[in-house]
């Protein structure tokens, strides 16, 4: 029986292999999996990547780019300049505990050795309320809210203060290399009553038209967060779309800042590494 397999698909799967063999590790990956993306878009230059599905239609990237010039995401970077600067109850601001908000996309996510996690710059600014606060980011009924609302509209102020700067995640070494395996096995790992991957869209699909929609390459996935959307109304995180993602495949969706996401996150600003931040983003 013929079996039905995009070449580019069949390339993916030939290059980890062959890597497998040399036991191929992090940097090793890195290479085969951007090699993958240049060779499928061959059109596409390699610093595009960051726009998404719009660096592979240039009508796409026209409407997007009127769009952005009255970006729908403008009040939420307001609102976020005004909590940056805000005082928390004991006095100190986020800069106190977060530094240069010029340096807080090119840092994280970054592998913490001493506490074993992936922080990420959500988790980051959520301990940094705590500690000011006595409570990080929660919704009317008390409970965490880290995928959308305040921490979303901070997040916009902070990209757009970081957008140009490079993703230079550090290659993974010793007990990083576990976080990194655990967000590639996610990746890569079928889901949901649709039994389907990340990849299966976003890497052996990518181009291609899902309904009305280009899917998109997880190459650069993780550069314009967080992002307005048109269907959203509002601006929301990087682990509100893997949620969203997650429940697209029927598959029940885990929490904003679990483990599984971080890791994954992780994995994909790697995979990233070499484009610029250049969120927030906008997208129908």
């Amino acid at each position: 029986m013929k079996q039905v397999f995009t070449a580019a698909a069949v390339a993916l799967v030939l290059s980890i292999s062959a890597l497998g063999t040399a036991q191929a590790g992090p940097a090793e990956d890195l290479t085969a999996y951007q090699d993958y993306f240049k060779t499928t878009f061959k059109n596409v230059p390699f610093e595009d990547f960051k726009d998404g599905a719009y660096a592979l239609d240039a009508g796409l990237k026209e409407q997007w780019q009127s769009m952005e010039e009255f970006p729908p995401y403008e009040p939420d970077v307001d609102a976020g300049k005004t909590m940056w600067e805000t005082p928390f109850k004991d006095g100190k601001t986020y800069a106190d505990c977060m530094g240069d908000i010029k340096a807080i996309r090119t840092k994280y996510p970054f592998y913490d050795a001493e506490k074993d996690t992936i922080v990420t710059a959500e988790g980051a600014l959520d301990a940094c309320k705590k500690a000011g606060d006595g409570e990080g980011f929660v919704d009317k009924k008390g409970k965490p809210l880290l995928n959308k609302g305040d921490i979303a509209q901070l997040m916009a102020y902070i990209a757009m203060e970081d957008r140009g700067g490079k993703i230079a995640v550090a290659t993974p070494e010793g007990k990083a290399v576990d976080w990194y395996e655990k967000g590639k096995n996610y990746y890569y790992a079928k889901r949901g009553q649709l039994n389907m991957s990340c990849a299966d869209c976003h890497t052996n699909n990518a181009g291609k038209m899902i309904r009305a929609d280009l899917l998109s390459p997880s190459l650069g996935h993780v550069t314009h967060w967080p992002v307005y959307r048109s269907t959203w109304g509002e601006t929301r995180t990087l682990h509100d779309r893997f949620m969203g993602c997650n429940q697209q495949v029927r598959a029940a969706p885990l929490k904003p800042q679990s483990d599984e996401y971080k890791a994954l996150e992780y994995f994909l600003t790697y995979m990233s590494n070499g484009l610029e931040w250049n969120g927030p983003g906008s997208r129908k």
